[in-house]
C-alpha cells in the first residue's frame, strides 16, 4: 500500500485500532524508503521526514502512531549514505511490525490469567490486545461469555462480534448505553488503549471511562490491555494528549443537521480514564497497576530524567 493511500485509509478509519495503525505507519515508512530513488543523502531525509509527517497527522490521539514512526525513523542521522539511511529505516520497520505482533501474543497469554473458567467479560471497541485476551482464554478451555458494546458511531463492535462468533465464544451484542444495566452481571470488563500516560490514566475509545466508572461502582475488576509502545513518555513532564474530534457528520447526516441551526454535533473519538478505576494494565513485560506506568516508560522504552531535562534544556534555549 503505497504511503498516500496508507494515510488516508489511517485518517479515514479504514485502518483502525492504535496497533493495527503504528504497524501500517511503519510498513508505508519501509515502502516509501525502498521506492525512494534519490542517491543524495539530504534529500532522501527531507522525503522520509516528509512522509512521517504526513502520517503523523492523520490521527492525533493514538500514541502508537508517533512512536511508530519514531521508531522507524531514529538512527537515520548517525549515517550520512542513503544505502546505508534505506537500509535503517527497513531494518526498524519490520524490527517494529514483529515486536508488535509479538507484543500481542504475549499480552494475550497474560491477560488470560486473569480471565476465569465460567467468567462473563464486558469488551468494548474493537481492541486487538484485549480480543487476544479472550479468544486465548478460550483456546485454553476456560467456559466463558462475553458482552460486547456497539461502540457509536462507527460500530466497531460488529467487528468484534464477528472476531468473536469466529472463535466460536458465546456473545451478547448492546448497545452502549446498556453498559451499566449488565455490569452487575460481568466478573471483569477489559478494553485497549490507545494512549497510557504517565499517571497511569489511559485514552481510550469513547465510552470506556463510562464503562470504567460503571466496574467501579459495581466492583467489577477493569482490565486494560496496552503494549508498551501505547504508553506517553512526555506526559512525564505534563504534556496533554489532545483528544480527536471527528465531523459531526459521522453522528447525524448533513441533510438533518442543516435542518437545525442552534443544533452542534459533538463527536470525540476518545475519552480519559482516570488511573483510580482501572484495576490492572496487562502488557507485554507484565501485568502492572497502573501506577506503575512511569516503570514502563523508564524501563522499557528507554525515557529517563536526564532526558527530559535535556528537552527542557533546549525548550527554554528556543
Amino acid at each position: 500500500m503505497s504511503l498516500p493511500i496508507t494515510a488516508d485509509a489511517i485518517r479515514s478509519m479504514k485502518i483502525r485500532g492504535a496497533g493495527r495503525i503504528a504497524r501500517a505507519a511503519a510498513a508505508a515508512l519501509r515502502d516509501h524508503a525502498m521506492a525512494l530513488r534519490s542517491q543524495d543523502y539530504d534529500n532522501f531525509l527531507i522525503e522520509m521526514n516528509r512522509a512521517a509527517d504526513l502520517l503523523n497527522a492523520t490521527r492525533p490521539t493514538a500514541v502508537s502512531l508517533p512512536n511508530a514512526i519514531h521508531a522507524v525513523m531514529r538512527d537515520l542521522k548517525s549515517v550520512t549514505g542513503v544505502e546505508d539511511a534505506r537500509s535503517i529505516v527497513i531494518t526498524n520497520a519490520e524490527a517494529f511490525i514483529e515486536s508488535s505482533e509479538m507484543a500481542v501474543r504475549r499480552i494475550a497469554v497474560m491477560g488470560a490469567n486473569q480471565i476465569g473458567d465460567g467468567d462473563c467479560i464486558l469488551t468494548h471497541c474493537n481492541s486487538e490486545a484485549a480480543l487476544a485476551c479472550i479468544i486465548e482464554a478460550k483456546r485454553q478451555g476456560k467456559e466463558i461469555e462475553v458482552f460486547a458494546t456497539e461502540v457509536r458511531p462507527w460500530n466497531q463492535g460488529r467487528l468484534t462480534i464477528d472476531v468473536l462468533n469466529s472463535h466460536e465464544i458465546p456473545t451478547h451484542y448492546i448497545v452502549d448505553s446498556a453498559v451499566r444495566a449488565f455490569i452487575n452481571d460481568m466478573d471483569l470488563a477489559i478494553a485497549g488503549a490507545d494512549a497510557v500516560y504517565a499517571n497511569g490514566d489511559v485514552i481510550n475509545k469513547i465510552g470506556t471511562s463510562q464503562i470504567a466508572l460503571s466496574a467501579h461502582e459495581a466492583r467489577t475488576k477493569m482490565i486494560i490491555a496496552a503494549e508498551t509502545y501505547k504508553f506517553a513518555p512526555r506526559t512525564m513532564m505534563g504534556e496533554e494528549i489532545r483528544i480527536e474530534e471527528r465531523p459531526g457528520s459521522e453522528v447525524l447526516p448533513d441533510e438533518i443537521a442543516d435542518k437545525l441551526p442552534y443544533v452542534r454535533v459533538r463527536n470525540p473519538v476518545f475519552d480519559l480514564t482516570p488511573a483510580e478505576y482501572i484495576d490492572l494494565i496487562v502488557t507485554e513485560v507484565g501485568v502492572i497497576p497502573p501506577q506503575a506506568a512511569p516503570s514502563i516508560i523508564r524501563d522499557h522504552l528507554g525515557w529517563n530524567i536526564s532526558m527530559f531535562e535535556e528537552i527542557f534544556r533546549i525548550g527554554r534555549a528556543d
